[in-house]
């Protein structure tokens, strides 16, 4: 066991480590080919979202809400990939895996925050396929880039306190028996299950992000999706109701790519007991395999976006003069 160097806040009662210790995957030879498979989605990842940022930023044409929807999903992955996997190689690839108390806080508050944006970003950009196919006529009154812009402003405000809250109740709790967290970073389950006082409020906090994170969001984009089946119903032609549909292809494949990965170790965990190291694979991979292949998605299914590209492409490579 890593003896626990502890550190009193001004209520005696209140016990803080100095570090914590983060295990990692144990037990599994060559597990640095793992974490050097996750820096390169990193790079993917980063790439990629930088170039939907760049397009939508500098193309005039694409500054409408559905892309300020988009926008804020990459600007999401950047943001989720960029306070993990540096981290992680850090911590794994060249054996410094004890973080100081202050910065485990800090670095899931943003893992975290990040997160959340992007399943957040994913209902609103089913709001936006439910008026633009339920309600077509008045989708130009509903959804503007005001709009857009508030409601994505008061989700990045409201994201940011309840996260703050939760990883401001951990200062609450006193961690006398150890600290060594097993996963892969300072994830805020194995923290609070640390505490050696009363963590009733860590674990409604936690209860709490799952529902609003995880089970409210699907919820709503489930009974979004039978909104528009039911309004695509209504259409006459096998044709029209392709054409609505088609619309709703990248979404559904980013929701499927979000949600999945998340969703399929807790079903795992209700029928089997899961190792440690099935755990910390199965959820790195649903924190790093959506920012992967979300700019992917988006530049295979949207028009626009190939379009620029191929655009850009053509004019690098045309010859001067």
């Amino acid at each position: 066991m890593i003896a626990l160097n502890v550190s009193f806040s001004q209520n005696i009662s209140i016990v803080h480590p100095e570090y914590f210790f983060i295990t990692g995957l144990s037990g599994i030879p060559y597990s640095s080919y793992y974490y050097i498979f996750l820096f390169f989605t990193y790079f993917i990842a980063v790439i990629g979202n930088s170039v939907v940022l760049f397009i939508i930023a500098l193309d005039r044409s694409l500054h409408s809400p559905k892309y300020i929807g988009v926008f804020n999903l990459a600007l999401a992955d950047i943001g989720e990939t960029n306070s993990l996997i540096p981290n992680m190689m850090k911590t794994f690839l060249f054996e410094s895996q004890y973080i100081s108390y202050n910065g485990c806080l800090v670095n899931m508050y943003f893992v975290f925050l990040f997160g959340s944006m992007q399943s957040f970003t994913l209902v609103v950009l089913a709001f936006d396929r439910f008026i633009a196919i339920c309600l077509p006529l008045r989708y130009h009154a509903i959804v503007t880039n005001t709009s857009m812009s508030l409601i994505f402003s008061a989700i990045w405000a409201c994201n940011a306190f309840l996260i703050a809250l939760t990883v401001s109740l951990l200062t609450r709790i006193s961690f006398c028996k150890s600290n060594v967290i097993q996963s892969y970073f300072c994830d805020h389950g194995p923290v609070y299950r640390l505490a050696c006082n009363d963590n009733s409020s860590n674990i409604f906090m936690a209860s709490l992000n799952t529902a609003l994170y995880l089970v409210a969001p699907l919820s709503i984009i489930v009974l979004s999706y039978v909104g528009i089946l039911l309004a695509l119903s209504r259409i006459t032609t096998w044709e029209g109701r392709i054409k609505a549909l088609k619309t709703c292809v990248s979404h559904l494949l980013l929701v499927g790519v979000f949600f999945l990965p998340i969703i399929c170790p807790y079903i795992a965990e209700i029928m089997f007991a899961l190792s440690l190291n099935a755990r910390i694979i199965s959820t790195s991979l649903a924190f790093v395999v959506p920012p992967t292949l979300n700019p992917i998605i988006y530049v295979l299914n949207t028009a626009e976006i190939k379009d620029l590209i191929q655009k850009f492409l053509k004019n690098r490579s045309a010859p001067l003069g």
